[in-house]
C-alpha cells in the first residue's frame, strides 16, 4: 500500500491560489489518484481525480478553477487551486487506487481508493 504525503496547504484570501502536492513513497504509474476534502461538520467530498493515463474529472463546484496533474517520474500529483472561495476550506487528502477502464477512467468516489494521506489544511478567509 502506497504511503502518501500532502503539502502546500495554508491560509489564503478569497480569490487567491494554492498548489497542493501529493508525494508518494513508491511508483504511482499504475494508480488513479484522487483529491478529497472535508470541511468542519461536513462529510468527505471527492473533488477531483486523474487516471493512470491522465484523464481528469472534477466536481462542478471546482471546474474551471482547479487543475489536477501528475508527474509520474517524480511520483507526485498536484492540485492547482485558483480563485479560491471560503467554501473551499477544508482538510485536503490525496488518495491512490488501482486503475480501471484500461486506465482511461477515474471517479472521485472513496470506495475506488485504498491508500490515503493525512491531509493538508486549506483555509480561505479574509
Amino acid at each position: 500500500q502506497l504511503q502518501l504525503v500532502e503539502s502546500g496547504g495554508g491560509l489564503v484570501q478569497p480569490g487567491g491560489s494554492l498548489k497542493l502536492s501529493c508525494t508518494a513513497a513508491g511508483s504511482l504509474d499504475a494508480n488513479n489518484i484522487g483529491w478529497f476534502r472535508q470541511a468542519p461538520g461536513k462529510e468527505d467530498e471527492g473533488v477531483s481525480c486523474i487516471s493512470s493515463t491522465g484523464v481528469t474529472k472534477y466536481i462542478d463546484s471546482v471546474k474551471g478553477r482547479f487543475t489536477i496533474s501528475r508527474d509520474n517520474a517524480k511520483n507526485i500529483v498536484y492540485l492547482q487551486m485558483n480563485d479560491l472561495k471560503p467554501e473551499d476550506t477544508g482538510n485536503y487528502r490525496c488518495t491512490a487506487g488501482p486503475r480501471y477502464g484500461l486506465g482511461f477512467a477515474c471517479a472521485p468516489e472513496a470506495f475506488r481508493y485504498n491508500a490515503w494521506g493525512q491531509g493538508t489544511q486549506v483555509t480561505v478567509s479574509s
